[in-house]
């Protein structure tokens, strides 16, 4: 029984102090999930959406501290407890997820009533994809996030090796906060986890994390002992966590998995979509027979014989198609026109001013924005404000702080995704992403001319 608590502490920990730093890595990215599951026509909760990123950094802290606090051993039994709520809820939101999805996919979609103007209205439920369990990590990394049931299938896992943590930290007097001995198996078990879903993820900031988390538990094992050892070492966690979402949440994520990268190639992404492969089957009727039969319709079929009369067709999906990361970056003027093409083929460098809504947007580094876009005007570069919000709104916006750029629109998830800042500068040449400034980092010309060719 004690080698599968200890194996189970170090498989669950370590999987939860990963999955918890790469949300950290981008508690924007999360909390704009979060805002798609308290939609309205999602789970039905809008009045939670304003609180989408404290909860979404407060969720990041707790899959931290308590995936740490389950190597240490401290207060195992509240740490296990927790945990296990937690996976349980997961697995509930997942599972929801996928009989949600599998419903719209059979025709028979999941609906929601809402009342307008008096009089209640019946609409299709908006099914959320992609559960963010591992943020744009997977997609970054594996080349796609894991589907619902896949991530169902997770938090199923995490439960089994869960109850053995549960069993041993109520029944054994061998299982709680870690001796010398503990510390060994623990400590080294864990660590070697945390490095092989580091390799999966492309990433080795969890396991520096990992190693400046181990050096306060040991430092504060040597000077403090009993519970007192234990809430300080959840503390010092919890202290390093927030400072890493912080610094993550003001000045871009450390680790950028998303297709707008620095270095990433947007119209080399628009070609890796692929159209699904489909297979379609007619079925006719032998006339005299009354016999209905299929055929595959790339083959032979009675079409042109009168003796066959058409009944139905059946459309296969053989292999399913692969879109594009960038599918969604479109620029369109105010006329209208698709000016996409010509900012990717752009020879030169071209600045994007981005902020997916203008009324929210921060507005302290507008001048030095303003200041960036004369100059970059000045050296023949393009420049243009990229939002979502509507013409009335950036015109306004735009007179206001003299911003001397004019505006196009593209989508707001897509903006969201490109920065992770409301407004954010992203540099391209010939459809390359050569820099990434959140506002609180906004540059000057100098800057960013450093980074062209």
């Amino acid at each position: 029984m004690r080698p599968l608590i200890l194996f189970s502490r170090i498989f669950v920990g370590s999987l939860f102090v990963v999955s918890g730093l790469i949300k950290a890595n981008d508690p924007l990215g999360f909390s704009y999930k979060l805002e798609e599951y308290f939609a309205e026509s999602a789970l039905g909760l809008p009045g939670l959406a304003p609180y989408a990123l404290a909860l979404a950094i407060l969720a990041c802290l707790a899959e931290v501290v308590l995936g740490f606090a389950v190597l240490f051993g401290g207060r195992l039994k509240l740490a296990t407890v927790s945990l296990l709520v937690l996976t349980l809820f997961f697995g509930w939101l997942t599972a929801f997820t996928a009989r949600c999805n599998d419903r719209q996919a059979d025709g028979d979609p999941m609906t929601y009533t809402i009342t307008v103007n008096g009089v209640e209205e019946t609409r299709d439920m908006t099914c959320v994809t992609d559960c963010g369990c591992f943020g744009d990590a997977m997609k970054g990394s594996v080349g796609r996030s894991l589907t619902p049931w896949e991530s169902f299938t997770k938090d199923a896992v995490l439960f089994i090796f869960l109850i053995p943590i549960l069993l041993g930290a109520f029944m054994r007097t061998d299982t709680g906060w870690n001796t010398a001995a503990d510390d060994r198996i623990l400590l080294t078990g864990g660590l070697l986890f945390v490095a092989a879903w580091s390799w999966v993820f492309t990433w080795w900031g969890p396991v520096l994390f990992t190693l400046v988390a181990y050096a306060g538990y040991l430092a504060i094992k040597r000077w403090f002992s009993g519970a007192k050892a234990e809430w300080a070492t959840a503390a010092w966690v919890a202290l390093i966590t927030l400072v890493f979402t912080w610094w993550c949440y003001a000045y871009l994520p450390v680790r950028d998995y998303r297709p707008y990268a620095v270095g990433k190639s947007i119209p080399e992404q628009k070609t890796m979509g692929k159209a699904p492969v489909i297979q379609t089957y007619v079925v006719y009727r032998n006339k005299t027979t009354g016999e209905n039969k299929e055929y595959d319709a790339s083959g032979a079929y009675p079409w042109d014989d009168e003796n066959f009369e058409y009944v139905d067709r059946r459309i296969v999906e053989v292999e399913p198609g692969i879109q594009s990361p960038v599918s969604d970056f479109l620029l369109t003027d105010a006329d209208g026109a698709d000016i996409t093409d010509g900012v990717l083929a752009e020879t030169g460098p071209v600045l994007l001013v981005m902020m997916y809504n203008v009324e929210t947007a921060s507005t302290a580094c507008l001048p030095t924005i303003a200041k960036l876009a004369q100059d970059a005007f000045a050296n023949g570069w393009y420049v243009y404000g990229v939002s979502a919000s509507g013409w009335e709104a950036i015109e306004e916006l735009r007179h206001a702080h003299q911003l001397p750029f004019d505006f196009v629109q593209c989508d707001e998830k897509t903006i969201k995704t490109a920065i992770r800042s409301n407004p954010g500068v992203v540099l391209l040449q010939q459809g390359v992403v050569k820099g990434l400034w959140p506002c609180t980092e906004a540059p000057d010309f100098a800057v960013v001319k450093a980074r062209v060719q």
